[in-house]
Protein backbone atom coordinates (compact mmCIF):
# COMPACT_ATOMS: atom_id res chain seq x y z
CA UNK A 1 0.00 0.00 0.00
CA UNK A 2 1.37 3.42 -0.87
CA UNK A 3 2.00 5.98 1.84
CA UNK A 4 -0.49 8.29 0.16
CA UNK A 5 -3.22 5.79 1.05
CA UNK A 6 -1.98 5.39 4.59
CA UNK A 7 -2.76 9.04 5.40
CA UNK A 8 -6.16 9.00 3.72
CA UNK A 9 -8.51 8.73 6.71
CA UNK A 10 -10.28 12.09 6.86
CA UNK A 11 -10.20 13.70 10.29
CA UNK A 12 -7.60 11.29 11.69
CA UNK A 13 -4.53 12.55 13.54
CA UNK A 14 -1.21 11.28 12.21
CA UNK A 15 2.40 11.27 13.28
CA UNK A 16 4.44 12.14 10.18
CA UNK A 17 8.12 12.58 9.46
CA UNK A 18 9.16 14.72 6.50
CA UNK A 19 12.85 14.35 5.65
CA UNK A 20 15.23 16.36 3.48
CA UNK A 21 16.78 14.20 0.76
CA UNK A 22 20.13 12.80 1.79
CA UNK A 23 19.52 14.01 5.33
CA UNK A 24 21.16 17.32 4.36
CA UNK A 25 21.26 19.76 7.31
CA UNK A 26 19.25 22.56 5.71
CA UNK A 27 17.32 23.85 8.73
CA UNK A 28 20.44 24.89 10.60
CA UNK A 29 19.76 28.24 8.93
CA UNK A 30 17.07 30.13 10.84
CA UNK A 31 15.72 31.76 7.68
CA UNK A 32 14.97 28.32 6.20
CA UNK A 33 13.36 26.98 9.38
CA UNK A 34 11.32 30.20 9.60
CA UNK A 35 10.10 29.66 6.04
CA UNK A 36 8.86 26.23 7.04
CA UNK A 37 7.06 27.73 10.06
CA UNK A 38 5.42 30.41 7.87
CA UNK A 39 4.14 27.74 5.52
CA UNK A 40 2.72 25.66 8.37
CA UNK A 41 1.01 28.78 9.75
CA UNK A 42 -0.51 29.45 6.32
CA UNK A 43 -1.83 25.89 6.21
CA UNK A 44 -3.31 26.30 9.67
CA UNK A 45 -5.19 29.42 8.56
CA UNK A 46 -6.18 28.32 5.06
CA UNK A 47 -5.89 24.54 4.60
CA UNK A 48 -7.60 23.12 7.69
CA UNK A 49 -4.35 21.94 9.26
CA UNK A 50 -4.41 21.25 12.98
CA UNK A 51 -1.02 20.87 14.67
CA UNK A 52 -0.76 19.02 17.97
CA UNK A 53 3.02 18.70 18.29
CA UNK A 54 6.09 19.30 16.11
CA UNK A 55 9.84 19.66 16.01
CA UNK A 56 11.99 21.02 13.20
CA UNK A 57 15.36 19.32 13.30
CA UNK A 58 18.31 20.17 11.04
CA UNK A 59 17.22 17.77 8.29
CA UNK A 60 13.73 16.53 9.10
CA UNK A 61 10.44 17.51 10.67
CA UNK A 62 8.27 15.42 13.00
CA UNK A 63 4.65 16.47 13.44
CA UNK A 64 1.39 15.25 14.83
CA UNK A 65 -1.20 16.78 12.56
CA UNK A 66 -4.77 16.44 11.40
CA UNK A 67 -6.59 17.98 8.49
CA UNK A 68 -10.14 19.21 8.35
CA UNK A 69 -11.75 19.32 4.92
CA UNK A 70 -9.49 16.94 3.06
CA UNK A 71 -7.01 14.17 3.56
CA UNK A 72 -3.65 14.58 5.17
CA UNK A 73 -2.05 12.87 2.16
CA UNK A 74 -3.26 15.73 -0.06
CA UNK A 75 -1.92 18.30 2.38
CA UNK A 76 1.48 16.57 2.63
CA UNK A 77 1.77 16.47 -1.17
CA UNK A 78 0.94 20.18 -1.53
CA UNK A 79 3.01 21.25 1.47
CA UNK A 80 6.11 19.41 0.29
CA UNK A 81 5.76 20.79 -3.23
CA UNK A 82 5.32 24.41 -2.14
CA UNK A 83 7.94 24.40 0.62
CA UNK A 84 10.49 22.74 -1.66
CA UNK A 85 10.12 25.59 -4.16
CA UNK A 86 10.34 28.26 -1.45
CA UNK A 87 13.32 26.71 0.33
CA UNK A 88 15.26 26.10 -2.90
CA UNK A 89 14.56 29.72 -3.88
CA UNK A 90 15.91 30.95 -0.53
CA UNK A 91 18.98 28.74 -0.80
CA UNK A 92 19.70 30.21 -4.23
CA UNK A 93 18.96 33.87 -3.42
CA UNK A 94 19.41 34.62 0.28
CA UNK A 95 22.56 36.71 0.77
CA UNK A 96 23.57 34.86 3.96
CA UNK A 97 23.36 31.37 2.42
CA UNK A 98 26.99 30.33 2.01
CA UNK A 99 26.17 26.73 1.01
CA UNK A 100 24.31 27.50 -2.23
CA UNK A 101 27.26 26.41 -4.40
CA UNK A 102 26.80 22.80 -3.34
CA UNK A 103 23.19 22.70 -2.07
CA UNK A 104 21.57 23.96 -5.26
CA UNK A 105 23.38 21.49 -7.57
CA UNK A 106 22.72 18.66 -5.11
CA UNK A 107 18.93 19.20 -5.10
CA UNK A 108 18.88 19.71 -8.88
CA UNK A 109 20.73 16.41 -9.35
CA UNK A 110 18.26 14.70 -7.02
CA UNK A 111 15.44 16.01 -9.23
CA UNK A 112 16.98 14.38 -12.30
CA UNK A 113 17.05 11.07 -10.44
CA UNK A 114 13.30 11.05 -9.76
CA UNK A 115 10.87 9.13 -11.95
CA UNK A 116 9.28 12.45 -12.96
CA UNK A 117 12.65 13.97 -13.90
CA UNK A 118 11.86 17.22 -12.10
CA UNK A 119 13.98 20.36 -12.07
CA UNK A 120 14.91 19.63 -8.46
CA UNK A 121 13.90 17.44 -5.53
CA UNK A 122 14.12 18.53 -1.91
CA UNK A 123 12.03 16.22 0.26
CA UNK A 124 12.33 12.44 0.50
CA UNK A 125 9.31 10.66 -0.93
CA UNK A 126 8.35 8.80 2.25
CA UNK A 127 6.55 10.42 5.19
CA UNK A 128 6.02 7.41 7.45
CA UNK A 129 2.45 8.38 8.48
CA UNK A 130 1.16 6.62 11.58
CA UNK A 131 -2.50 7.07 12.47
CA UNK A 132 -2.90 7.83 16.18
CA UNK A 133 -5.90 5.94 17.56
CA UNK A 134 -5.46 6.22 21.31
CA UNK A 135 -4.26 8.71 23.89
CA UNK A 136 -1.32 6.51 25.03
CA UNK A 137 0.00 6.24 21.45
CA UNK A 138 -0.54 9.97 20.95
CA UNK A 139 1.34 10.75 24.18
CA UNK A 140 4.21 8.43 23.22
CA UNK A 141 4.63 10.25 19.88
CA UNK A 142 4.49 13.69 21.56
CA UNK A 143 7.26 12.60 23.94
CA UNK A 144 9.29 11.23 21.02
CA UNK A 145 8.90 14.52 19.12
CA UNK A 146 9.76 16.73 22.09
CA UNK A 147 12.77 14.63 23.11
CA UNK A 148 14.25 14.46 19.61
CA UNK A 149 16.57 17.48 20.16
CA UNK A 150 17.57 16.12 23.59
CA UNK A 151 18.49 12.70 22.19
CA UNK A 152 20.42 14.46 19.41
CA UNK A 153 22.47 16.28 22.08
CA UNK A 154 21.35 19.75 20.97
CA UNK A 155 19.66 20.77 24.24
CA UNK A 156 19.39 19.39 27.76
CA UNK A 157 15.61 19.89 28.06
CA UNK A 158 12.90 19.73 25.36
CA UNK A 159 11.57 23.19 26.25
CA UNK A 160 14.95 24.75 25.40
CA UNK A 161 14.61 23.97 21.67
CA UNK A 162 12.78 26.79 19.88
CA UNK A 163 11.50 25.17 16.69
CA UNK A 164 9.43 22.75 18.78
CA UNK A 165 6.00 22.65 20.35
CA UNK A 166 7.78 21.96 23.67
CA UNK A 167 9.20 25.50 23.73
CA UNK A 168 7.00 27.99 25.63
CA UNK A 169 7.46 30.64 22.90
CA UNK A 170 7.01 28.37 19.88
CA UNK A 171 5.30 30.21 17.00
CA UNK A 172 2.54 27.80 15.93
CA UNK A 173 -1.02 27.56 17.16
CA UNK A 174 -1.36 24.16 18.83
CA UNK A 175 -4.55 22.13 19.10
CA UNK A 176 -5.66 19.78 21.86
CA UNK A 177 -6.22 16.10 21.12
CA UNK A 178 -9.48 14.20 21.53
CA UNK A 179 -9.10 10.61 20.29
Amino acid sequence: MSERRKANVQGAAYFVTITVLGWVDVFTRKVLADELIKNIQYCQRNKGLRVFAYVIMSNHVHMIVQREGGTLAEWIRDFKSFTAKRIIHLIETHPDESRRDWLSPYFREQGKLTAQSREYAFWAKTNHPIELYTQPVFDQKVNYIHNNPVVAGIVAEPEHYLPSSAHPEQPLKLNGYDP
